[in-house]
């Protein structure tokens, strides 16, 4: 069995639906049901077995939706990752930085539990939910880079150049 300590982060800069990685974290809508950005990308390149998946986990375990801050699996469809590991990030000024952590947190947990040892994150709530990108970023790096795991590798996949440079100042 792998040691449990942090992961090596690794940045990178475009699609998230087209690295091969065992698990792949979506930011979710709390419906699990699809929608813009990340989670309606990863929905599309999965095709329609990832949403038959979040239909019967909205029918069995989360028939309110999934909580902000928590995170549940699917299958990967046809994305190159075995996994999706959907999570709902909290809307800027609605919900603090604690939550956001715990996304990435509860993320982690989950590609333990199934075994996953190279995990891709989107930069959870910068999008619709509005978290500033420098805020969203350190909270992304400090988590993942703090927390005990089986991962071996993280990479936070961000979604143009200027994130990226902003990420790698961050962890410079």
């Amino acid at each position: 069995m792998t040691a449990s300590r942090p992961p090596r982060l690794e940045l990178a800069a475009g699609d998230i639906t087209h690295v091969e990685v065992d698990a792949v974290v979506n930011a979710a809508k709390s419906s699990l049901l699809g929608g813009g950005g990340v989670d309606g990308a990863i929905h599309r390149a999965g095709g329609p077995a990832i949403l038959r998946e979040c239909r019967a986990l909205r029918a069995d375990q989360f028939p309110d939706g999934l909580p902000t801050g928590q995170a549940v699996a699917t299958g990967g469809g046809d994305l190159p990752a075995r996994w999706v590991i959907h999570t709902v990030g909290p809307v800027y000024g609605r919900q603090g930085g604690d939550l956001l952590a715990e996304c990435y947190r509860s993320s982690l947990a989950v590609a333990d539990s199934l075994g996953a040892r190279t995990v891709a994150f989107p930069l959870i709530s910068a999008g619709a939910y509005g978290w500033p990108l420098e805020d969203a970023a350190r909270i992304a790096l400090d988590t993942i880079g703090g927390t005990s795991t089986t991962v071996e590798t993280a990479t936070l996949v961000l979604f143009d150049a200027d994130t990226l440079r902003l990420a790698q100042q961050i962890l410079s």
